[in-house]
């Protein structure tokens, strides 16, 4: 059966919310995003202990391109540029457009700004997979191929995949009970890392670096491993954005107006979460990208989930690569793990998002 696609919808932000334009009305802003998102990679690329001047960097990058001739620079310059800090920074930024993106995904299939891509059990399942290799004597790499990606990947899949079979009833899925079931997954592998842990001390350090997540192994390897699962992610779930819109009014409002909801459900968490475990894999457990960076675009440019999710893709990926300098830059010699800075900078935005949801809701009563 096909995703209905309804000719028209009921605008759901309500009266005050922006006017919805077409797809040829939003290519300037997407164009304005990924302009500054570019700009933030390559500062990003030329930052570092040795510092490569921008203009630089742009020639070193543009002259891997078929067709374009190389510009001067040493060749430690360019190994530097190609061989270290690209494949980095490619890798944040994919990984954080990808977080986001999903976050905006499951935030409009759940109708709930609080949703975030590790809802229903990505992380703790991916953390679960690398315990399990890290403390295995398999936690070792031949010939530049890990099993640790692989087998966190596994993990995330396998615990949602548990997730949504523990929460589908009479052939549906309900929002509650999907949570739920997320909760109590997470809850579950959460202990098994713990009891790992403590029973493989020697191994601790190792899991909560992984844990903690980080770039700083980042190799062209990770990112064509991961590019995949994000690019098919990405292209099939943007097509879905206005039934996204549809979504926001009820489940029940949206099958009147033609929308398949539980093959819809199916669709974008199933991609979304095969991103998100993509990008767990290669950069282990970075929190509140999904979170923040969806909720900060809805409140600049509104509700429409055709500018939501792009605009946070972009958006995503220059936090993530601006995150990823402030880690290796706050004390030079050692790198802080990227999850303490994007919970530095994520946990006062939930915080402030638990309490206007809650007025929110007070005031409703």
């Amino acid at each position: 059966m096909q995703i209905a696609r309804p000719r028209s919808y009921v605008r759901a932000a309500g009266p005050d919310a922006p006017a919805f334009v077409t797809w040829r009305g939003l290519l300037p802003t997407y164009a304005l995003a990924a302009l500054a998102t570019f700009a933030v990679a390559v500062f990003a690329v030329s930052w570092g202990t040795v510092h490569i001047a921008p203009q630089t960097t742009l020639r070193v990058l543009l002259g891997h391109l078929p067709f374009v001739p190389a510009g001067t620079h040493s060749a430690a310059t360019g190994a530097i540029v190609w061989e270290v800090r690209a494949p980095r920074v490619l890798l944040a930024g994919m990984v954080g457009a990808t977080l986001a993106f999903c976050g905006a995904a499951y935030q409009g299939v759940f109708r709930n700004p609080l949703a975030e891509p590790y809802l229903i059990g990505v992380a703790s399942g991916a953390a679960v997979g690398a315990t399990l290799i890290i403390i295995s004597p398999l936690y070792v790499t031949v010939w530049l191929l890990s099993p640790l990606p692989p087998a966190a990947f596994a993990g995330a899949l396998a615990a949602v995949s548990l997730a949504y079979g523990l929460a589908r009833a009479h052939g549906r899925v309900s929002t509650t009970s999907l949570i739920l079931s997320g909760v109590a997954v997470s809850s579950v592998c959460t202990s098994i890392v713990t009891y790992l842990m403590l029973t493989y001390n020697t191994r601790t350090l190792a899991i909560l670096n992984w844990i903690m997540g980080g770039f700083n192994t980042a190799s062209w390897k990770d990112v064509a491993i991961a590019a995949p699962y994000m690019l098919l992610a990405a292209v099939a779930i943007m097509p879905l954005a206005r039934l996204l819109n549809v979504m926001q009014l009820d489940e029940d409002e949206a099958r009147h107006l033609g929308v398949d909801v539980e093959r819809l459900k199916l669709i974008v968490l199933g991609l979304a979460s095969l991103a998100t475990a993509a990008a767990v894999a290669v950069s282990g457990l970075i929190g509140f990208v999904g979170l923040v960076v969806p909720h900060i675009v809805r409140m600049i440019w509104g509700p429409d989930y055709r500018r939501v999710l792009p605009l946070s893709g972009f958006f995503g990926a220059a936090f993530l690569i601006l995150a990823d300098v402030l880690a290796r830059s706050i004390n030079p010699g050692y790198e802080v793990p990227i999850g303490v800075v994007t919970a530095l900078v994520g946990a006062p935005f939930f915080l402030y998002l638990l309490r206007r949801e809650g007025r929110r809701v007070h005031e409703a009563t």
